[in-house]
């Protein structure tokens, strides 16, 4: 059995399939009688249709969890690399090879995925780039099959509730829609999970949409953020290298086959920039990152519990709202600090050279600082203040 196959067995992949075989077959028991496909053309068309996004929802599934986003083989390095190139590069020390531009590592998947989005625990596996076509397809028929399911699941329910009155009442031409206690509750639980599907499925599906207009990923959304806000003061503007404007960003990702057209390493990029502009911007923003860091020594035990109930009810009411992990870290230890909240701290643990990486959130309560870290870190050139110049001058 491949390793894509492998992934079905996961809570996130067995929850979305049982979410959608039961909106499935909840729509299908009840349009039988709502609006049934043998006694009319309508009916048969909107089955029809029904079932055409129900298949398409199931295929897209399928194809983005086993086919996967692409991964950088361990080791990489580009070919016909030189220093120049690699110095412009960053390297990962778990896959022990260098990111291509657009690639990040994944501590789930454990590889660097190319143009990764995000890992998704619904397929089990990261959103990049091969299977980015196939995730927003899924999104969309999903979508709007739940729509029709909460057509079909609301109409039979008025109907099936308020057969009696219709009896006596009607003109006769009423579907006759006949509920016992078992098909109510689960037409209820269908229209109650298929509502919920057009809710969060429909605002992923909005965020995606505007990620391929702008040929953008949620990763590089956040670096574009920061590299915005650094160059505020720099008479250099950032480029963003790989908007090219939305008719030509759409076409990198959906096409019929869902197939990108890019090999995820080389990419087309915008004028006035280059193959690693990002990536560059990404090594000043990491050494920025270091010249932020504080040295934290640990001076109470904290066993990486998400709510840890002994650091007090403020620590646990406020968590960090990330899936990022928290560490494990006994009195004596020393973290370098690079992100701060008012009651978690976010940094590396100070491990020996051969040691594994350990970095994640801790209670601040737990350690105190001990001293800044001081790094050099990338310099941009700073526009001239009229006051500048007058002394200047």
């Amino acid at each position: 059995m491949s390793l894509g196959v492998w992934r079905v067995v996961h809570w996130g992949p067995l929850t979305a399939i049982t979410i959608i075989k039961w909106i499935t077959l909840a729509t299908l028991y009840c349009n039988m009688m709502w609006f049934p496909p043998a006694d009319s053309i309508g009916g048969f068309i909107y089955t029809s249709v029904f079932l055409g996004f129900s298949g398409l929802t199931m295929y897209h599934f399928f194809l983005a969890m086993c086919d996967g986003p692409g991964y950088l083989p361990l080791q990489w390095k580009p070919e016909g690399h030189t220093d120049a190139i690699l110095n412009q590069l960053q390297f990962c020390e778990l896959c022990q090879g260098y990111k291509s531009p657009r690639a990040h590592h994944c501590r789930k998947c454990g590889r660097c995925v190319m143009k990764m989005d995000h890992h998704c625990p619904w397929i089990n596996n990261c959103v990049g780039h091969f299977n980015h076509g196939h995730f927003t397809a899924f999104l969309a028929s999903a979508v709007c099959g739940s729509v029709l399911s909460c057509v079909t699941l609301a109409s039979s329910l008025y109907y099936g509730l308020n057969r009696s009155w219709y009896e006596f009442y009607g003109s006769g031409s009423e579907p006759r829609v006949i509920l016992t206690v078992w098909s109510l509750l689960a037409a209820l639980l269908g229209l109650g999970l298929a509502i919920g599907v057009v809710i969060a499925v429909g605002l992923l599906m909005c965020l995606q949409v505007r990620s391929i207009l702008r040929n953008q990923t949620g990763i590089e959304d956040w670096i574009l953020e920061k590299a915005h806000y650094r160059h505020r003061r720099s008479e250099v503007k950032f480029i963003y290298p790989y908007n090219l404007g939305r008719w030509n960003n759409f076409w990198q990702v959906v096409s019929w086959s869902c197939k990108p057209k890019s090999d995820g390493i080389t990419w087309e990029i915008a004028e006035g920039t280059d193959q690693y502009t990002l990536t560059r911007e990404q090594l000043c923003q990491k050494a920025d990152k270091r010249d932020r860091a504080r040295e934290y020594e640990i001076i109470h035990h904290y066993s990486g519990a998400i709510l840890p109930l002994s650091q007090g009810l403020s620590v646990c009411c406020r968590p960090p709202c990330t899936d990022e992990p928290r560490i494990k870290l006994d009195p004596g230890d020393k973290v370098s600090v690079t992100r701060w909240k008012k009651f978690w701290l976010y940094g590396d643990k100070m491990v020996a050279a051969n040691e594994a990486r350990v970095r994640g959130w801790f209670p601040r309560r737990v350690g105190v600082e001990v001293a800044p870290i001081h790094q050099e870190y990338c310099q941009l050139p700073r526009k001239k203040t009229g006051h500048e110049s007058k002394k200047k001058k």
